[in-house]
């Protein structure tokens, strides 16, 4: 694989762009998502860590174990540096594929991992909503916290369905509201005062976090996630909360038979 992702076909902003997408549903633009995450890319983990209290580690882990990845072809969307993808492969995944918008993502992914084929790993820049890949060529499909970055969230999980095979896994990682009331009150005042100002020390683009913090805020609910993914043709849906409903993980799978080979 070459060193250097083919960018995908929208044209990427200037770098000097700090335009913040729009945190909702309606008139996120591509582009600013890419520009942004481009900007944070480098010291990426290490915010998530800190502003996670070191939970997005197990949160990555369950994602990976819920796609059942062994032996499996599997595409991890929104992959980042790569966290999600190496995780799979941990678990045993003949080969995934690293897709994300954003190139400083995918170069950074390749500084840690300057010959992924070696391990089964290839980077591909892609956007969710028109992924490169052929109908049926995936046996499941991940993605971690980037549904709610997505101009389209639910074109894009059509686009999993064309491109997975029939029995195919999708399993989906995403903030949340969580659902004990006194509990909400207090995540949702560490979310939009003291999540900024920790960013403020530990991420390249602090800004970023306020959107974060904005875009978890008008993310829907779990019910509407899981009929997304009915309307888009995954069956079995399934919702696990993790560290008290902060996180979702929505699981659903195609309808038909899993190929054994």
């Amino acid at each position: 694989m070459s060193t250097e992702p083919a960018a995908p076909g929208a044209s990427a902003p200037s770098a000097a762009t700090s335009t913040l997408p729009a945190a909702g549903l309606q008139g996120k633009d591509a582009a600013l998502v890419q520009a942004m995450f481009d900007r944070v890319a480098r010291r990426y983990d290490l915010a998530n860590a800190v502003l996670s209290l070191g939970q997005d580690r197990h949160w990555r882990r369950v994602t990976a174990a819920a796609a059942e990845p062994a032996g499996a072809i599997v595409l991890d969307v929104a992959s980042g540096p790569g966290e999600v993808a190496v995780e799979l492969l941990r678990r045993g995944a003949r080969h995934v594929i690293a897709a994300d918008l954003s190139l400083g993502m995918l170069r950074e992914g390749l500084r840690r991992h300057p010959d992924p084929g070696r391990i089964g790993l290839s980077f591909v820049a892609a956007d969710a909503t028109q992924l490169p890949f052929a109908d049926d060529s995936v046996d499941a499909v991940t993605i971690c916290f980037g549904l709610r970055n997505v101009a389209d969230p639910r074109r894009a999980l059509g686009e999993f369905a064309r491109v997975a095979r029939p029995g195919a896994r999708l399993v989906i990682a995403e903030f949340a509201a969580p659902t004990w009331r006194p509990f909400r009150r207090v995540y949702l005042e560490y979310l939009m005062k003291a999540l900024p100002r920790l960013a403020e020390v530990v991420s390249s683009d602090p800004r970023a976090y306020t959107y974060l913090a904005e875009s978890i805020r008008a993310w829907p609910d779990r019910a509407t996630i899981a009929g997304w993914m009915r309307d888009t043709g995954w069956t079995g849906v399934e919702v696990k909360d993790l560290s008290g409903g902060i996180v979702a993980v929505h699981r659903g799978r195609l309808p038909g038979q899993r190929d054994a080979t």
